[in-house]
């Protein structure tokens, strides 16, 4: 139903989340504001990624429990987590890094956290591109592609295992770099940010932007649920790495359902948290 809200998160939305919510996020972060500042800064994004997603919603259906919100929201804690972790535990793992790195530290914060977010993309999108190629690292991946509706909250819903594998190939070149812990908070907010944006139910829109930053429009075709179709769009921040691996996929005309996610090879996948954390070490395929 129209409101004078739609044009807002039609259109507004995602400059909100990506500069607004970013932004005030890197200012915290530059000003040392302490790191509770920045959780409560997630929280307020995760209720506007609802809201939005409640007014102008890509799937009306989405927005409604699929027996999926108690397992997503143990997901997103447990894996929040460990990405809030890995921040605080830089300073432990700068000291057994030899050398002092060649982090640009004069340069203008906002620039380092740039910086930050296209090193740790290029990191991630390869773990990610890995992981639909190495049977292995397929049966941990598999719990996130077990969803069988996009929206905000599911981003985060992957098995603590390969949030792990994806966060060392992000953050460990930068920490080989010298990355500073204010960066890296940033940067952390940047992640939640981002996947809040990627698997969101809002119908919002970026333009030509579409092409290049990886939000939902895009996203949405990695999930598609038969065997190979889904191998593209592998970026979280960006396409650009998906341009270059030539996995990149979109039709604008292409509209999705529940029908159309999860994996077909394997319809009845556990739904339940603690049933998806032992899956991987059962699964042969």
């Amino acid at each position: 139903m129209s409101t004078i809200f739609t044009p807002l998160v039609r259109y507004g939305y995602a400059p909100l989340m990506l500069l607004g919510v970013n932004g005030i996020g890197i200012a915290l972060a530059a000003g040392g504001a302490h790191k509770l500042w920045l959780l409560a800064l997630l929280v307020t994004a995760i209720a506007l990624s609802f809201a939005a997603e409640r007014v102008l919603p890509y799937q009306d259906s989405w927005n409604t429990s699929h027996g999926d919100v108690g397992r997503d929201t143990a997901h997103t804690f447990v894996n929040e987590t460990l990405i809030l972790a890995s921040v605080a535990a830089i300073p432990a793992l700068a000291a057994i890094i030899p050398g002092d790195g060649i982090w640009p530290g004069s340069w203008p914060f906002v620039v380092q956290v740039l910086i930050a977010i296209l090193v740790a993309d290029l990191g991630i999108t390869l773990a990610h591109y890995a992981s639909h190629k190495i049977g292995v690292l397929w049966r941990f991946h598999a719990v996130h592609h077990s969803i069988t509706r996009c929206y905000g909250l599911n981003g985060l819903m992957k098995h603590p295992l390969h949030q792990t594998i994806e966060m060392a190939a992000g953050v460990t070149p930068l920490l080989i770099l010298g990355l500073p812990v204010s960066v890296a908070a940033a940067l952390s907010l940047a992640v939640a940010v981002q996947l809040l944006l990627q698997h969101s139910n809002a119908d919002y829109r970026v333009g030509p932007l579409e092409h290049v930053l990886a939000l939902n429009a895009g996203h949405r075709f990695h999930h598609l649920k038969w065997a190979g179709i889904g191998d593209v769009n592998f970026g979280l921040f960006t396409l650009i790495w998906d341009h270059l691996l030539r996995t990149y996929s979109y039709d604008p005309t292409r509209r999705f359902s529940s029908a159309d996610l999860g994996m077909a090879a394997k319809p009845d996948y556990p739904t339940a948290y603690f049933a998806q954390l032992t899956e991987p070490f059962a699964s042969k395929g």
